[in-house]
């Protein structure tokens, strides 16, 4: 088992030592810091989620490459977990047309390596760092088929999204019949009023991608809450590189 992963199941089995506490806060400071570090010269970003299990020939893979496709051309960089599957097709997609592809990869007992379509990628050992890392970047969600992770990731931004923690941004959900549960369910909480009507704005269910599209442009060019930022300049005295697609 990775030093890391022993780490975490030891910190949630209850109180420690103070030392191992504190140990514990401070390595996780460093991974924000090595996040920062590689992550803060990228640019706007859209992040991709879903499935690391989708095979090259499956429909899902192929959605997820010719959305990133034509996302990259507004001039986002595509950000994803940085491994195989839906992430893999999504930096290909970047690639595809020329835009930057980014990963940032989460360290697992069995390895999930970075895909080989990565521009540049940092390696990250906490799965609650990995996901503020893949918000703190980007300006948009796109969500594809997926298991626990991918709706861990869906949900818990949403959430933020919802009770205001971050910015509205838009969020966009693919694969409408494996979603279709979903979607009813979501339909439910409305009907039982744990959620608002206006909460439903909050999401576009689509397999158009042209729609997708045209939904972040929107957001883009026109929402005040989404201000894009031009990436940060590199200052060579500290060591730092301008992020170029290969």
């Amino acid at each position: 088992m990775n030093k890391f992963v022993k780490e975490e199941v030891s910190f949630l089995k209850g109180a420690r030592t103070r030392f191992r506490e504190l140990k514990y806060v401070l390595g996780v400071i460093y991974q924000f810091y090595k996040g920062f570090r590689k992550l803060h010269f990228v640019g706007p970003c859209v992040t991709v989620f879903g499935s690391a299990r989708f095979k090259e020939d499956h429909p899902y893979y192929e959605m997820a490459r010719s959305v990133s496709y034509e996302i990259s051309k507004l001039g986002f960089a595509i950000m994803t977990g940085g491994g195989p599957g839906i992430m893999e097709a999504a930096n290909r997609g970047a690639k595809d047309a020329g835009g930057l592809s980014v990963g940032c990869n989460i360290v697992l007992p069995h390895e999930q390596h970075e895909n080989p379509y990565l521009d540049t990628y940092v390696n990250i050992d906490y799965f609650f760092v990995r996901k503020e890392l893949l918000r703190k970047y980007s300006y948009a969600f796109v969500v594809l088929p997926g298991g626990f992770g991918t709706l861990d990731e869906f949900f818990e931004t949403l959430t933020l999204v919802q009770t205001g923690k971050v910015e509205k941004f838009p969020i966009v959900i693919m694969g409408k019949e494996f979603h279709k549960e979903i979607y009813l369910h979501i339909e439910k909480m409305l009907e039982e009023r744990t959620i608002s009507p206006e909460d439903m704005d909050l999401l576009l269910f689509t397999d158009d991608i042209e729609e997708v599209v045209d939904h972040i442009k929107k957001y883009k060019d026109n929402a005040p809450g989404v201000k894009v930022q031009a990436p940060k300049k590199a200052w060579w005295i500290l060591g730092e590189k301008k992020v170029e697609a290969a």
